[in-house]
C-alpha cells in the first residue's frame, strides 16, 4: 500500500533539541535521544468516515514529532497502518449496501488527499492488515505454540497472563480494563476464556465474511492487536521510540499490543515512549463515528477553507488536552493565517534568529504548539508594527513556521 507525497521540509539554521514528551506508560515526561534514526509507529485508521478533525488532530501531533525530530538532523524511520479488515468496516459496508473492500479503498484514498493538503508527513512504510496476514499468522503460532495463547471454538486467543508486565501501559485496574474491552471491540463475557480481557489473536471464518489462509491456524483473520505488531516488528523492531495514537488507544490496543510484543520476543519494552493525543468534541460529544458527529477535514477544503487555517485551528491546542472544535476555532486560525501571511509578505522585517528557538523550545517541551504559536504571533505583531530592517526575517520565519509547524505561507 503507497502512502502520499511528502512536501519538502526546509532546512533551519542551527540544530533543534532532543524531544521531551509525556509517556502514558511511566506517567511522566521522559527525553528521548534516539540515535541516527528515530523509529516511530503510528496506528491508522479503520477507513471509513475518514477523515474526520479527531483524526487529523492526532497525525498533526505525531507529525509535529517528526519535524522536531529532523531538525535535531536526525533521519526519521515512521510506520502507520491501515485496519483495512475489522468488524466495524464490515458493518459499515454491510448497512451501507457496499463492498467492503471498494469502502476500504475510497476512504484510503480520501485519507491520503487530506493528509497531502493538510502536509502531514508521510510514513516510510504504510501497511493495510490485509497485506500484513503472511507476516502475522507466523506470530500467532508462535504465541500459541510457547503456551501464550489457546484456542476457544477454532478462535485463537492471547493470554494476558503471560506478560508480566500486562498493565503498564494503561494502569487500569482489571474492572475498568473490563469495561473498556467491552466498549472497544473486546468480549470479556464470552464463555470458556480464561480470563475475560483475552483478546482474540485470529478469528476462525465466520460464514459471509472474509478470510484468509492461516496455515495451522485455519482459515480466519487477525484480531486487531496483533496486526499493529506485526508491522511494527517487521519494520522497526523492539524497543522504539515512540508508539503513538489517539487516548482512546492507550486501552485495550496499546496495552495488548505492548503485551503480544514482549510475550513474543521476552524483551521489554515495546516502545520507549507511549505518546497519546486527546479527544476531539463537537457540541459536547466526544466526536466519533459510532455518534455521527463529525467534521470533515475533506468537507471544509470543499467549502474553500484554506488546510493551512486547519492546521493552525489544530496546532491552537496541546496534543494531549481534550477540546471542542467551534465554528469561532476555524474563524480565529483563518484570521491568524491572514496576519502571519501579511507579516512575512513585506520585503524586509525584525530580526527572526530568536524566535526560531523559541519555536524549537516550545515543541521540545511535549509539543507545546500553543506556545509556539503564541511566539509567532509576538513576532507578527512587531513586524507589523515596527519598520524592520533585516531583509532575511520575513523569509526565515516561513521557514520555521513550515519547517516545525507544517504551515505554509
Amino acid at each position: 500500500m503507497h502512502a502520499w507525497p511528502a512536501s519538502e521540509v526546509p532546512a533551519l539554521p542551527g540544530k533543534g533539541r532532543d524531544l521531551q514528551i509525556h509517556d502514558t506508560a511511566t506517567q511522566g515526561t521522559i527525553t528521548l535521544d534516539p540515535g541516527p534514526v528515530a523509529r516511530i509507529y503510528v496506528c491508522g485508521i479503520t477507513p471509513y468516515d475518514a477523515t474526520h478533525i479527531g483524526h487529523a488532530a492526532t497525525y498533526n501531533a505525531f507529525d509535529l514529532v517528526q519535524r522536531v525530530w529532523l531538525d535535531t538532523k536526525r533521519q526519521v524511520h515512521y510506520v502507520q497502518n491501515v485496519t483495512d479488515v475489522d468488524d466495524p468496516l464490515l458493518e459499515r459496508a454491510l448497512r451501507d449496501g457496499q463492498d467492503w473492500t471498494e469502502l476500504a479503498e475510497r476512504e484510503t484514498a480520501l485519507f491520503r488527499e487530506d493528509m497531502t493538503a493538510l502536509r502531514m508527513l508521510p510514513p516510510q512504510h504504510y501497511i493495510g492488515a490485509v497485506e500484513a496476514i503472511p507476516g502475522i499468522v507466523p506470530l500467532v503460532e508462535r504465541l500459541r505454540d510457547a503456551g501464550a495463547a489457546y484456542e476457544l471454538e477454532g478462535d485463537v486467543y492471547f493470554s494476558v497472563e503471560s506478560d508480566p508486565h500486562f498493565g503498564g501501559v494503561s494502569h487500569l485496574d482489571a474492572e475498568a480494563m473490563r469495561l473498556l474491552s467491552a466498549e472497544r471491540g473486546g468480549d470479556p463475557d464470552r464463555p470458556g476464556k480464561k480470563n475475560p480481557l483475552d483478546p482474540m489473536l485470529w478469528m476462525a471464518a465466520r460464514p459471509g465474511e472474509p478470510s484468509w489462509d492461516g496455515g495451522s491456524l485455519g482459515r480466519g483473520r487477525p484480531g486487531w492487536h496483533i496486526e499493529c505488531v506485526a508491522i511494527a516488528l517487521d519494520h522497526l523492531g523492539m524497543g522504539f521510540d515512540i508508539q503513538g495514537g489517539g487516548s482512546d488507544l492507550t486501552f485495550p490496543h496499546h496495552e495488548m499490543g505492548a503485551s503480544h510484543a514482549q510475550a513474543l520476543t521476552g524483551e521489554f519494552p515495546m516502545a520507549k515512549a507511549y505518546v497519546h493525543a486527546g479527544m476531539v468534541a463537537l457540541h459536547g460529544e466526544k466526536m466519533s463515528k459510532s455518534k455521527g458527529n463529525l467534521v470533515f477535514v475533506s468537507a471544509l477544503r470543499r467549502s474553500g477553507v484554506d488546510p493551512a487555517a486547519i492546521r493552525l485551528a489544530l496546532l491552537s491546542h496541546h496534543y494531549r488536552a481534550d477540546w471542542e472544535w467551534t465554528d469561532e476555532i476555524l474563524a480565529d486560525a483563518v484570521a491568524r493565517l491572514e496576519r502571519w501571511r501579511a507579516a512575512v509578505s513585506r520585503p524586509d522585517g525584525i530580526p527572526a534568529d530568536a524566535l526560531v528557538e523559541e519555536v524549537r523550545e516550545a515543541l521540545a517541551n511535549d509539543l507545546d504548539a500553543p506556545a509556539a504559536l503564541a511566539a509567532v504571533d509576538r513576532w507578527v505583531e512587531r513586524q507589523i508594527a515596527t519598520d524592520g530592517d533585516d531583509e532575511s526575517a520575513p523569509g526565515l520565519v516561513s521557514r520555521t513556521v513550515d519547517a516545525l509547524l507544517g504551515v505554509a505561507l
